[in-house]
């Protein structure tokens, strides 16, 4: 997966399509990743003890992987990115457009 954790990143499909967010977890297992801030769900929380209320709490749920690029501050909106090999041998994301690193 070419997004990593404490990326910038914009939604590009979905009900949050356009806005902007930082990626707080990366599922690399079912693509997924979770943006902070993004595509937040609803979860009714029933009270542990007698006497407390129960609350709705809302909380980020993930979204795929797909539906997500890097932003780029550079040309200001999201990049493709790919994968080459530095002098050393070391794997480094590049930004498709213009090759420059991320």
């Amino acid at each position: 997966m070419r997004i990593k954790k404490n990326d910038t990143v914009v939604i590009i499909a979905g009900k949050d399509k356009g806005k902007k967010g930082k990626v707080i977890q990366v599922m690399k297992s079912t693509d997924q990743v979770v943006v902070e801030g993004l595509n937040l769900r609803k979860k009714n929380v029933r009270a542990k003890r007698e006497g407390e209320k129960g609350q709705v709490i809302s909380y980020s749920a993930p979204i795929h992987a797909s539906n997500v690029m890097v932003w780029s501050s550079k040309h200001s909106k999201g990049v493709r990115v790919g994968i080459e090999k530095d002098a050393q041998g070391k794997k480094i994301r590049i930004n498709k457009k213009d090759g420059s690193t991320i």
